[in-house]
């Protein structure tokens, strides 16, 4: 039920983030940490304001939605540490 109504709020989220050029993926939703694992691709990976999108915006409206949510975290962030990619 956590993860459904995270997914629902993402979904409205999306094309807004798709008009800029970038998308968001649900890739965890942990109802016990209320901790929401997503990940932002396409434009959002270089553009310097993705984690103010995250935090003041994605988060702020998955807590506001969604009853449970502590935090948003961008799994693509993660993912790209240590690599020798230079986007």
């Amino acid at each position: 039920m956590f993860e459904e109504k995270v997914q629902t709020t993402i979904d409205a989220i999306r094309p807004a983030i798709q008009a800029d050029g970038g998308d968001i993926f649900l890739r965890g939703a942990d109802a016990a940490t209320g901790i929401v694992q997503v990940e932002l691709v396409g434009a959002c990976v270089s553009c310097p304001a993705s984690t103010v999108t995250l935090k003041a915006g994605i988060e702020r409206i998955l807590k506001d939605r969604v009853e449970g949510v502590t935090e948003v975290v961008n799994i693509g962030e993660t993912l790209l540490d240590g690599t020798p990619v230079s986007l």
